[in-house]
This record gives structure tokens, sequence and C-alpha cells, in this order.
């Protein structure tokens, strides 16, 4: 395949979560153009306005700050101009809102779009409400969807996405990057990674912990991330006296979720459907773990339920089961046999399932179907 030029957009310039954006920059084909700033990119591939002109900058802020208003010529002609001066061949859009804001501009370009959706863009009612009408000229005009779980295609379809341009393509991990490792030696050490906002539910963590803990005195946990719940989660961790046993660690760079991964036993995320309908797609951070050779205790939640094998690769639990996902816990930590089977068969099946280079061969594919279609 000859080589292309693709257009990568995206909401945030570095945000510490999004390492499957990354991958996608890293590893997609082509002579790659990146924009970022929000839900319409702001800035080009050299972190320049899109909007050249200083009026047309001020015209565009008046609209966005004051009027309040989606639908702002001066930004999508910008775009439509940038398309066309960089002769790309197709737009690739992280995120399904970001995707309807660009619709247009690709539909004047007359540049194939893709969207890959992720989560909340899908869940969220909010957001959902804000973006309805624009999704909808999104699925008429862009080629294709990407869609990261078997729930998330149900919801693209009752929002009225054609299901014949939907794709099921979770993200994906490095599994090179993230081998087998050995847990024989390990103590009862579990580990949960992620952002502190509610469809992650770290208080259940907590609660599910104390029982652990109550049940098992040498047991330690290590919680990684931050967000709006962590100071809540931080009281939630004195209250109920497991200072000494569970370390809140912040954010932490890859190496050193990989040395954690390495004095673990076990992985544990509570994902659950927030009050505002926002879901999880596939954490990668259960990927990533389960690459790694850790069996995994989660909940039946979106793409987990893929993700992970109940009672194979680990134990998935219901939604806010507090007394199971402890329970679950609690066999994992005294027996480990259990625990080094079921890693062995997690890190087989995300091999098989999730390795990042058939994830990045899918889109790819995607890509170029998109751009002869044309």
């Amino acid at each position: 395949m000859k080589p292309i030029n693709l257009c990568i957009i995206k909401p945030n310039k570095q945000t510490f979560s999004e390492t499957f954006v990354q991958e996608h920059i890293n590893r997609l084909p082509g002579n790659k153009k990146v924009l970022y700033g929000g839900v319409f990119p702001v800035y080009d591939h050299e972190d320049k306005f899109l909007i050249k002109s200083k009026w047309g900058l001020l015209s565009y802020l008046i609209q966005k700050k004051i009027f309040k208003k989606q639908a702002i010529a001066v930004r999508t002609n910008a775009l439509v101009a940038y398309l066309k001066k960089e002769e790309i061949d197709a737009v690739f859009v992280e995120y399904g809102m970001v995707g309807a804001m660009v619709t247009e501009a690709c539909r004047l370009a007359g540049v194939p779009l893709i969207i890959h959706f992720h989560g909340a863009d899908v869940h969220h009612r909010k957001t959902v409400e804000t973006y309805f009408d624009l999704y909808q000229e999104a699925f008429k005009y862009a080629s294709a969807f990407i869609s990261v779980s078997v729930d998330m295609i149900g919801a693209l379809i009752e929002l009225g996405a054609p299901a014949e341009k939907i794709h099921l393509a979770s993200c994906g991990v490095d599994t090179e990057a993230f081998p087998q490792l050995d847990i024989s030696g390990t103590a009862r050490n579990f580990l949960s990674v992620g952002r502190f906002v509610e469809k992650k539910s770290p208080a259940s963590v907590v609660k599910a912990f104390k029982i652990v803990a109550d049940q098992l005195p040498d047991a330690k946990l290590w919680m990684v991330g931050e967000g709006p719940l962590f100071e809540e989660t931080k009281a939630q961790v004195s209250q109920l006296g497991l200072g000494e046993k569970i370390n809140l660690t912040g954010p932490l760079p890859s190496d050193g979720i990989k040395k954690l991964f390495g004095q673990t036993r076990c992985f544990v995320q509570h994902s659950v459907t927030a009050a505002n309908g926002d879901k999880e797609g596939t954490p990668v951070t259960i990927l990533e773990a389960g690459s790694s050779g850790l069996p995994i205790v989660s909940t039946f939640h979106t793409g987990i339920k893929q993700a992970v094998i109940h009672e194979k690769t680990g134990y998935l639990v219901p939604e806010h089961d507090i007394e199971g996902m402890a329970a679950h816990m609690i066999k994992i930590a005294q027996d480990l046999p259990l625990a080094i089977a079921l890693g062995n068969a997690g890190a087989a099946h995300v091999r098989r399932n999730y390795d990042i280079k058939d994830r990045i061969n899918t889109l790819t594919e995607i890509i170029y179907k998109a751009i002869q279609r044309d």
C-alpha cells in the first residue's frame, strides 16, 4: 500500500490516561499530521493556530465564548483550507464529538472521515444530547466508525449509526512492552490503575479491599491515578483505617506501572455505569495487566466482558457487588497456583485478541478502504 497523508484529530495535546491515542499516532500508516485543541481543533501539527488571521481568531472567540455557537464558519473554513493545503487523504478522529464537529469541514474538503468512539462519547447522556444532531450528519457522511466494545455497537446503532459502517476494534496493548511476568513470588498485593472518576468507582475498590484486609491482614493495595474523586478516596482510606495498607500513588509513568505489575498478585477495577450514563470502553490498563500475566477481578461492564473471561482469566461481578469482588480477591490472594493459572490464561487471551499490531492492521485496512471508496 502506498503512503498516505493522514490527519489525526484529537481533543487534548497530551493526556496521561490516553495511551491508546498515542499508540494510534505512533503506529498508524502514512505521513501523519496531528491536530488538537478541544472538540474542534484549534492547533495544527506545528502547534500554530489553524485560523491564520487575527480578525478571524477574534471572530471565532466571540462566537464561541459569547454566543456559544457550535457551527462557526471561520474555523470550519480554516480546517478545510488546511486539509486541502496538506493534501490530506483521510481524517482519523479520536472521540465521537470531535468527529461530529469536523464532519462539515471534511465534507467540504472532500476527505474521507473515520471516527473512533471510546466510551463517554456514546454513553454520557449530556454529551450525546449536546451533539446528537451533529452525530446524525456524521453518521451520514463518515466512511467508518470504530467501536471498542460489543455494547457500544448497540448504542451506536440506537443513536442512528448505520450498522454496516461500524467496526469492532477495541484498544489494543503492546504485548512486547508488557511481557508476561512470573507472579509466583508475589505477596498478597493488589493493584488498581485508572482515573479517579465515577465510572471507575474507586470507592468500591476501597470498600472491597477493606473486607479483604479484615480477613488477610498482610494484604496491600496500590491505587494509581488522579481525578476529581482522588481527595474523596483519600479521605475514605483514612476513615476506614487503611492508611498503612493502601498506597495512593497519584499518576505514574508507564515504567512505574510496570514495576508495580511485577510486585502484584492481582489487578482490580470496579467499573460501573455512572449516574450520567457514562461507561467505559475497553480499559487499556486491564489489557496491560492481562498481558503481564496478572489475574483480573472486575465487573460485567461493556468491553471488560470480552477482555476478561470469567473464571478463566479472572473473575467478574455485577456492578456495585462489593462483597462478591472481595470474595474473589480473597480467593486469589489465598491460592497462588490459581492466581498463576488465571494469569497464564489471561496473558494468552490478550495476545490472541488484543495485540496492538493486530489492532493497527485492522484500523489501517479501514482507513485504506475509506480512501479507495472516496
